[in-house]
């Protein structure tokens, strides 16, 4: 009987408090979305969402029916909190008030 060639991914989540890399074995051909739920990461971080969350390789965004290659690590990012342009245009607003005229007395 012929074993199917296997290779070894990572799976990683993070909070601010908290990071977890989870190494496993796949066969060749294993999809994203399928080495998530291989990896029992759902039972870690029950707010995991994979309709939400958005993932990637090494810091590239990819679908979950993507295949992996070995040695790659699947990250599951948590959605954004507030638009980073929206945070920027405040800051720049920010910066802006407080240059112009240093403020009355």
């Amino acid at each position: 009987m012929e074993h199917a060639e296997e290779m070894t991914v990572e799976v990683a989540y993070a909070l601010p408090e908290r990071q977890v890399i989870i190494e496993l074995v796949v066969d060749r051909g294993t999809t994203l979305e399928q080495a998530i739920k291989l990896s029992g990461i759902f039972e870690q971080f029950t707010e995991i969402d994979l309709d939400k969350n958005r993932v990637g390789v090494f810091g590239k965004s990819v679908k979950l029916s993507d295949e992996l290659q070995p040695g790659d690590r699947v990250e599951i990012y948590r959605p954004l909190i507030a638009d980073p342009k929206e945070v920027r245009k405040q800051r720049a607003a920010e910066g802006k008030a407080t240059k112009k005229g240093g403020g009355k007395l």
